[in-house]
């Protein structure tokens, strides 16, 4: 698992391992990196589902909770495939404005 740290953003990216594998990486890191923002690359994954991004529903949902941003990003899984309940995006800066327009939010208290 590849951690990519820029302030208070951690980009979460892995080449050449399982879906699940990786979700089970990434749940027993996620106390390391629980106080940032979080940014998921899934772009080294060639086949990946509605159903596949719904696997990343309950961390995200929990590190939502804690007034943090968690963003998937993938070109194989549209926004429209998925509830409005996770995030997905096709590209890492459109990630980045998610997070920069939700921190406006939140401290706007919208």
């Amino acid at each position: 698992m590849i951690l990519d740290k820029e302030g208070n953003v951690t980009t979460v990216l892995q080449e050449n391992i399982s879906l699940s594998k990786f979700l089970a990486n990434l749940k027993d890191m996620y106390p390391k990196i629980k106080n940032d923002h979080i940014i998921v690359n899934l772009f080294s994954f060639s086949k990946l589902t509605s159903n596949d991004v719904l696997e990343f529903l309950e961390l995200s949902d929990t590190h939502r909770k804690t007034k943090k941003s968690f963003v998937l990003v993938t070109g194989k899984v549209s926004y429209d495939e998925v509830p409005d309940s996770i995030c997905v995006v096709p590209t890492i800066q459109e990630a980045k404005d998610i997070i920069e327009m939700e921190e406006i939010e939140r401290d706007l208290d919208l």
